[in-house]
């Protein structure tokens, strides 16, 4: 678009910062995103310089606030990253009881995840229930904060769905503040359904073990 007309890349992105803050700064925040993904062990400064070469004018301070601010910073060992844990929490985490376990059916195992959803001027936040087995979303909650109730009400969404029986099904998520704090483990158990946690740096690992694949080929139901 900026070829077509004339523009420079870095004009248009400072005359878009200058009218429109709001929705700059969205554009900008979704832009380290994939950076952070597309290169898990990049720091704030290679990411500034890539920034720059795509034609954003943006500092390394502006940068590092950003990533700061969404729990960004680089891996240097492993390789996952997830913007949307916090696992830095003092709440009780649980073993992973899902490691090797091939689901037969519906209702055996329940896996959790949040993601975010870029709008024009602000980011959503989603979290799903999704059934390993038939990779439907069982239960969903949509808003603009990563609080805990966020979390809570996709799985009370699933239990109401499912009515899921004494005994089952397993639960696995990350370790996130968000399933691990009082309110969601007290939904858990109130419906005696097992929690599980995947190992640290790695909340996809059983899913994709256990379910043959990535919770973005979910289908809802």
């Amino acid at each position: 678009m900026c070829a077509l007309t004339g523009i420079s890349r870095a004009s248009y992105y400072r005359h878009w910062e200058a009218s429109a803050p709001r929705r700059e700064e969205t554009g900008l925040r979704d832009a380290i995103q994939r950076q952070s993904l597309d290169h898990k062990h990049y720091g704030y400064g290679r990411i500034s310089a890539q920034l720059r070469r795509d034609g954003w004018s943006v500092n390394h301070k502006r940068v590092l606030r950003i990533i700061r601010e969404d729990n960004l910073l680089c891996l240097r060992k492993r390789a996952f990253v997830q913007a949307t844990t916090d696992s830095r929490h003092p709440r009780k985490v649980v073993p992973n009881l899902t490691r090797g376990m091939i689901p037969s059916g519906v209702g055996q195992l329940w896996v959790a995840d949040l993601t975010y959803v870029r709008m024009a001027d602000e980011f959503a936040y989603l979290a799903i229930v999704l059934d390993a087995h038939s990779r439907r979303v069982v239960g969903w909650s949509l808003e603009t904060h990563l609080q805990a109730r966020m979390a809570t009400a996709a799985l009370d969404m699933a239990v109401k769905a499912r009515k899921p029986a004494r005994g089952g099904p397993i639960h696995h998520s990350d370790r996130g503040v968000q399933y691990a704090c009082n309110d969601y483990t007290a939904l858990l158990a109130a419906h005696d359904i097992q929690a599980s946690m995947s190992r640290i740096g790695n909340p996809y690992g059983a899913l994709a073990n256990a379910a043959g694949g990535t919770t973005s080929n979910a289908s809802a139901s």
